[in-house]
């Protein structure tokens, strides 16, 4: 059995596919209980049934933009004697193929902006006070917030705004660590979504990632932004 003063609780948005349901097996492979939601009900009772053979899961399905919803988890996460990590994982795209801004629809943008970067602060200011001392916080980025690519506009914008958000959280909150993670290209639905009709396949499994995610969540890193790429041993040697 677990040893309860040892125990820690994760919730992870977006759980159901991609990276989002990569770091939620990862996390159980690693003993983490696990608070998981995602839009796709199905999908997500999948992962809960499978995950569940591990380690303890409870799932909710539903949208991080939701009010409610949000309330619901930080219910959640009370009943589990509170969190140790939040992951900002879930996210929106906005249309495929990307349009220019000047072509970019702004109802769409608008609701790109609310889940990417109104909808963590959301999940955040629901659950705060569930965040145990020292908790982490992982809200997860892109490249497209530091380069202007053209085509990506909105959803490059909307992720710049989580990465100054990030950084205002972890100046405000000292007492946890705060980390904005680019995890780079990798082979998922929403990255072929980004590029309907071409091959993908060179890009990495977000699999491939998820031991730089856990030595976030399990390390003593500094608040920052990391690239998932290139968190390996010597970064956290030279921390």
């Amino acid at each position: 059995m677990k040893n309860s003063a040892r125990e820690k609780t994760a919730l992870v948005t977006g759980a159901s596919r991609g990276l989002g349901l990569a770091l939620a097996r990862g996390l159980a492979t690693h003993g983490w209980n696990l608070i998981l939601t995602a839009r796709d009900t199905e999908r997500l009772r999948s992962v809960r049934d499978e995950l569940a053979t591990r380690t303890h899961v409870a799932a909710l399905a539903g949208d991080v933009t939701d009010p409610e919803h949000r309330s619901a988890l930080a219910v959640l996460a009370r009943g589990h004697a509170g969190l140790d990590a939040v992951v900002n994982n879930a996210g929106a795209l906005g249309p495929s193929p990307q349009p220019t801004l000047l072509e970019y629809p702004l109802d769409i943008l608008s609701n790109v902006f609310e889940t990417n970067v109104i909808a963590p602060v959301g999940v955040l200011q629901a659950v705060r006070a569930e965040l145990k001392p020292g908790a982490r916080i992982i809200n997860v980025t892109s490249d497209a917030a530091v380069n202007p690519y053209a085509g990506w506009g909105g959803y490059g914008s909307s992720k710049a705004a989580l990465e100054q958000i990030s950084a205002v959280l972890a100046t405000e909150n000292p007492s946890i660590k705060v980390y904005w993670v680019d995890p780079g290209d990798l082979r998922t639905d929403m990255h072929q979504a980004a590029f309907p009709g071409d091959d993908i396949s060179d890009r990495p499994l977000p699999e491939v990632r998820v031991p730089a995610f856990i030595t976030l969540l399990e390390g003593d890193l500094p608040s920052g932004r990391y690239v998932a790429a290139a968190l390996g041993p010597a970064a956290v040697e030279a921390a």
